[in-house]
C-alpha cells in the first residue's frame, strides 16, 4: 500500500510541536506493515541540505506567485518529496511566523499551495508513483481533501488528522478564488467558518476518515468546551471519527543510549539515573540539598498547557522541598513569570526561555517527575517520553494525558499498576493536591521505585498504533473501491 503523507512540519528536519514527531515517527512503524510512505513538505531553509540531494520529480511555472519545483529524496529514513517554492518558504525563522511573532500574512496561500500539490500528486502527477491513500495532517494540508473532493477526475481517499483543534487556519473568504476553491465548497456544510474559510474544517468535512491522537480527545471533542466551533461537524461525522494515541520514537528516547545523558541507565537497572539528576540541578542552579522531588516541565508556555496555575501554586512546591526546571518560550506573560519565580525562590526555581532538544533528553533523563497540567491535551507526548525515562508523569485529566497515565490512588497501588498522578479538574488546587500526593510518593523511595519501573515498562511505541493506521487506510480504500 502506498500512501501519501502531507504535513508542514517533520522531525527531525522542522519542528515546532508534536506534529513533527508523528509525522518522523509513523511512516517508519508502518513500514514492516508492508506500508510505503512519501512524506510532502515544504522545503524549508532547514531542509536545504536535503533538497540539494533531491531529484526534480515534477514542475509548475506558477504556484501561488512564483516557480515551483517538487524533489525527491531520502533522508533520515524517510522518503521525502519537498515542495520548493522559495517565494512561499525560503524565510527565517519560525516557518509560520514573521520576526514580529505574527503568521505570515501569505500563510493561506504558502499551505493551500502544499495542499494542492498534494492533490496532484494524488491524482497521478509523478511519473511510476501513485498513492492509493493520501493522510493529510493539521489545517495546514486541511485543503487535501476539498482539492481532491472538486476534482472532475477519480481520486485516492483521504484521511485527515486533527493533531490540535485549536489551530484552525482560518483566512478571509475573498481568498476563495485565487486558492483555487470552487465557490460550491463555501456552505456551512463544507469549508465555511463563521464567515471565513477554514482550511481545518474543509479537511474535516471532505476527508473520507478523521483521526485524531488519542481516544478521549476523539468523545472531547464533540462538546462545545473542546470543539472549537467545529464539534456539530465533528456529531454528524461521528461514525468517521477516531481517535488513535500517538507513539513516541523508542530509539531516539531510550535511556539506555541516550548520548544526551551523562549515564545510560534502564528499568533493571536505575541508579545511574543519579548522575543526569545533578547534571539538572547543576544547569538550572538548583540545590542539592532539597529534599522532595525535582520537577521538570518542558513546554511551549501557554494557558492551555496550565502553566499560569503552576506559577500559582510554586509557593507549595518549593514549601514541600521540591526543586523545579523549566524549559520553554511562548506567552510573554508567562516567560516573565516563570523567570520571576527563579529570582524569587534561588535554588529552587530555575528557567531557562528557549528549547534546546538534546537538553531536553536530559530533564527527562535526570528529573524525578514531569508536569503536564494543560486544559487541554490532544495526546502529549512530554509525558510519554517521561514514562520511557522513569520521570513520573502528574498530568490534568484530559485527552491524551488521561490515556496514557494510570494514576497510583489507592486502588492502583494496591494492585501495584499505578504509573504516574492524575488530577481533576484543571484548577490551581487540584494541581496543588496533586503536588502534595506526588511528594508523599517521593518520600517512600520503594514505592517511588517500583512506580517508575512500572513507567518503564508502558508500551509507548508506535506498533499497535501504526497497525491501527494501516486498518483505517485499508478501510477507507475498501468503501472507495466498493464505490467505484
Amino acid at each position: 500500500m502506498n500512501v501519501l503523507c502531507v504535513a508542514s512540519e517533520c522531525a527531525p528536519f522542522v519542528k515546532t510541536g508534536g506534529l513533527a514527531d508523528v509525522v518522523g515517527a509513523l511512516p517508519k512503524a508502518l513500514a514492516p506493515l508492508e506500508v510505503s510512505t512519501r512524506v510532502l513538505l515544504p522545503a524549508y531553509p532547514a531542509l536545504a541540505e536535503q533538497a540539494a540531494q533531491g531529484t526534480e520529480v515534477w514542475r509548475a511555472d506558477n504556484l501561488q506567485g512564483g516557480s515551483a519545483r517538487l524533489l525527491a529524496c531520502e533522508a533520515d529514513g524517510l522518503d521525502l518529496l519537498l515542495l520548493d517554492a522559495p517565494h512561499l518558504y525560503d524565510r527565517p525563522g519560525n516557518i509560520y511566523l514573521g520576526a514580529d511573532g505574527q503568521d505570515w500574512p501569505d500563510n493561506a496561500q504558502r499551505y493551500a499551495a502544499l495542499s494542492l500539490v498534494a492533490a496532484e500528486v494524488a491524482m497521478g502527477a509523478l511519473d511510476g508513483w501513485q498513492p492509493d491513500v493520501v493522510h493529510a495532517h493539521d489545517w495546514q494540508a486541511g485543503l487535501v481533501p476539498a482539492y481532491l473532493h472538486q476534482a472532475d477526475q477519480p481520486t485516492p481517499p483521504c484521511v485527515m488528522t486533527i493533531h490540535n483543534i485549536a489551530f484552525q487556519g482560518l483566512f478571509d473568504a475573498a481568498l476563495m478564488t485565487s486558492l483555487g476553491l470552487s465557490s460550491a465548497l463555501y456552505t456551512s456544510e463544507g469549508m465555511e467558518y463563521f464567515g471565513r474559510i477554514g482550511f481545518l474544517k474543509a479537511g474535516l468535512a471532505f476527508a473520507d476518515k478523521i483521526t485524531t491522537v488519542s481516544p478521549t480527545y476523539a468523545r472531547e471533542l464533540l462538546q462545545p468546551e473542546f470543539g472549537m466551533g467545529l464539534e456539530g461537524l465533528l456529531r454528524a461525522r461521528q461514525s468517521d471519527v477516531t481517535g488513535i494515541l500517538n507513539g513516541i520514537d523508542v530509539d531516539a528516547w531510550d535511556p539506555e543510549q541516550d548520548s544526551a545523558l551523562p549515564a545510560p541507565y534502564s528499568v533493571k537497572r536505575l541508579k545511574p539515573k543519579a548522575q543526569s539528576r545533578a547534571a539538572v540541578l547543576k544547569r538550572f542552579g538548583l540545590s542539592e540539598e532539597a529534599s522532595g522531588p525535582l520537577f521538570c516541565v518542558i513546554s511551549r508556555l501557554t494557558t492551555q498547557k496550565g502553566l499560569d496555575l503552576l506559577l500559582e501554586v510554586l509557593p507549595t512546591l518549593v514549601a514541600r522541598g521540591a526543586t523545579l526546571a523549566v524549559l520553554g518560550s511562548g506567552d510573554k506573560t508567562l516567560e516573565a513569570g516563570f523567570v520571576g519565580a527563579a529570582h524569587a525562590y534561588p535554588g529552587s526555581v530555575g528557567v531557562i526561555i528557549g528549547y534546546d532538544e538534546p537538553l531536553s533528553h536530559l530533564m527527562q533523563g535526570g528529573s524525578d517527575a514531569i508536569l503536564v497540567p494543560s486544559r487541554f491535551e490532544p495526546c502529549g507526548l512530554t509525558q510519554l517520553y517521561g514514562l520511557r525515562y522513569g520521570t513520573v508523569p502528574v498530568v490534568a485529566r484530559t485527552g491524551g494525558l488521561a490515556d496514557t497515565v494510570i494514576d497510583a490512588n489507592e486502588a492502583a497501588r494496591a494492585a501495584k499498576c499505578g504509573t504516574g498522578v492524575q488530577f481533576a479538574p484543571v484548577t490551581a488546587a487540584a494541581l496543588e493536591q496533586a503536588i502534595h500526593r506526588t511528594c508523599d510518593l517521593y518520600a517512600q523511595p520503594a514505592d517511588w521505585a517500583g512506580m517508575m519501573r512500572r513507567a518503564m515498562r508502558h508500551p509507548v511505541g508506535w506498533d499497535t498504533s501504526a497497525a491501527a493506521y494501516k486498518d483505517i487506510y485499508a478501510g477507507v480504500l475498501s468503501a472507495d473501491r466498493e464505490r467505484s
